[in-house]
């Protein structure tokens, strides 16, 4: 296991992966997007046009692919059966669909198990997602939540998107509190803070301003990083 493990999680366009990923940056650390992993499943499980609402067939979608997760320049590549995936599973088709495999309760239990191994690998990471500090990795050494307004999410979510997305700003934030409500009642893994994390509301925080605020939280445990 990693000698120092951060864990960042929270909902959807709180910032946590943009500040997770800025501060493995600056830490020097490894960068775990376990995000990423639930989106790579959700694209096998498309390319196998199998059942999205049958958990069965999601587990058997994963235990029959191959997929590479690899700490590369400061980001997470994604190999589905050697082919780059990368930037695929940004596409909104699969951010939607997504949340049939972060409700299949055997699918996250196998992907907890790779990010164990992922972090067995590394001397430091920072891991973000939405049950890093409460399952993942529990006695992970230093647990953040961040959290925002549903309408500074929303409009986060919207300037990601681009010119790739064609939904409103209205329609963006229905579809972010449906996927709030479904993780924070789904069975496994649900959303919530862990009870030792630190919970930071970054509403009106810029990126660099978040991503101070963890760094000096993380100086303050661990006097040595720099």
């Amino acid at each position: 296991m990693a000698h120092l493990i951060i864990t960042i999680d929270g909902p959807a366009a709180s910032g946590k992966s943009t500040a997770a990923r800025l501060l493995a940056r600056k830490l020097g650390a490894a960068f775990l997007d376990t995000g990423a992993m639930y989106r790579a499943v959700t694209l096998a499980a498309m390319r196998a046009g199998v059942d999205l609402g049958d958990s069965e067939k999601l587990l058997d979608v994963l235990r029959s692919t191959e997929l590479e997760f690899a700490a590369e320049r400061e980001k997470m590549s994604v190999r589905i059966d050697g082919d780059d995936v990368t930037d695929r599973i940004r596409h909104p088709d699969v951010t939607t669909n997504s949340r049939y495999v972060a409700s299949a309760a055997g699918v996250r239990e196998e992907l907890v198990r790779m990010q164990r191994e992922f972090a067995a690998r590394h001397e430091t990471i920072v891991t973000e997602g939405r049950d890093q500090g409460t399952v993942a990795f529990p006695n992970a050494h230093i647990k953040f939540y961040l959290t925002a307004d549903k309408n500074e999410r929303a409009k986060r979510r919207q300037a990601e998107l681009g010119d790739a997305g064609a939904e409103s700003l209205e329609q963006i934030r229905e579809a972010i509190e449906q996927r709030d409500k479904s993780d924070r009642s789904r069975g496994v893994g649900p959303l919530r803070p862990a009870r030792d994390a630190v919970v930071i509301d970054t509403t009106d925080m810029g990126i660099d301003q978040m991503v101070q605020k963890l760094f000096d939280r993380v100086k303050k445990r661990c006097p040595d990083r720099d």
